[in-house]
């Protein structure tokens, strides 16, 4: 995937062969999402009229996942060669960016004011693959940067959902299980060589996601979580329930849960809650995330590590979740 490559498929005549684009995969197999150029310039388009308006991009996501394959095609679209080159921003006013929350935090707090000076210059920044800390919110209307949080995944060309409130043309449910349904015309063809998944997945015109959410008085998404206990940090999906796992196999760990505590850095930061062997005492933080890192990448190594002397249960045998909530902060 490369910028030629982007702008010859959409100025190419007719409907063109579709994109696959691949998932992080960091929840098991990567999949291979099939986009249609129609899906791409309907999400480019309502895009555009949500934000009010056009220019160039700056491209600082990677271009092999659908946020940085986004921004190029917007760029594009508008007539302007994006900017990919991740040491400079574009001159002058009106341009736009997409970043994960991670990113700008560390902008905002660099004691360097160069990068956040170029951002109170964009348009709009947009903000997915996590949730944003209404900390990091007001940190950037500080700084004077516009942001926008998006909600959405490669199967609908990205980012559908902006502060909430769907593009012009998406709908968005949630179902009688609290999982988040998204409909409309940017909605992917297919998942490439899985028709079970597809069947699984697309679903009398809707995208079954992997969300939970609810929809508040106004009609707002409220995304509360990955249904399957993936934790979104920096960006990242990481399987909590997998960390955990390697945790409880350290020769030095008795027991062991993992779960996402809201962050303003992270968006939400991976903790993990372990007791410890009584031989194994000395075991630290350090090494528990080695050893989870030396098995998984090592973004999913938690970021806070909380010694027990036993995980707190619910009288039906499990942990409570709320309780360690409580201990990580």
């Amino acid at each position: 995937m490369d910028v030629p490559r982007l702008r010859a498929w959409l100025a190419a005549p007719g409907e063109p062969e579709p994109l696959v684009v691949e998932t992080s995969g960091s929840s098991g197999t990567p999949k291979r999402v099939v986009l249609s150029r129609r899906a791409v310039l309907a999400s480019v388009a309502a895009s555009a009229d949500r934000l009010g308006g056009t220019g160039p991009w700056a491209l600082r996501l990677p271009l092999g996942y659908v946020a940085g394959l986004q921004v190029v095609c917007r760029s594009l679209v508008a007539g302007h060669e994006p900017l990919t080159d991740p040491t400079r921003w574009p001159d002058g006013e009106g341009w736009f960016t997409s970043l994960v929350p991670t990113q700008l935090h560390r902008i905002l707090e660099d004691a360097d004011p160069t990068d956040r000076s170029a951002l109170a210059r964009a348009h709009t920044v947009l903000l997915g693959g996590g949730p944003v800390d209404p900390a990091l919110r007001a940190g950037a209307a500080a700084a004077g940067v516009r942001v926008v949080a998006t909600y959405g995944a490669a199967e609908t060309a990205g980012g559908c959902v902006y502060d909430g409130v769907p593009l012009d043309g998406v709908a968005v449910d949630v179902d009688v299980s609290g999982r988040i349904r998204l409909g409309g015309p940017t909605l992917f063809d297919r998942y490439d060589g899985d028709p079970d998944l597809t069947a699984q997945t697309l679903v009398d015109g809707w995208f079954l996601t992997a969300d939970a959410g609810r929809l508040g008085p106004d009609g707002r998404l409220e995304v509360l979580g990955r249904v399957d206990d993936v934790v979104v940090s920096g960006g990242v999906n990481v399987p909590g329930p997998a960390v955990a796992a390697r945790l409880r196999a350290h020769p030095g760990v008795a027991a062991a849960e993992v779960l996402g505590v809201p962050d303003e850095e992270w968006g939400n930061r991976l903790v993990a809650f372990v007791a410890l062997a009584d031989a194994a005492r000395d075991v630290d933080a350090t090494a528990l995330r080695a050893w989870v890192a030396a098995a998984h990448p090592r973004a999913w190594a938690p970021r806070q590590v909380v010694v027990l002397d036993a995980i707190p249960l619910l009288a039906n045998g499990k942990a409570d979740r709320l309780r360690l909530r409580e201990l990580a902060r």
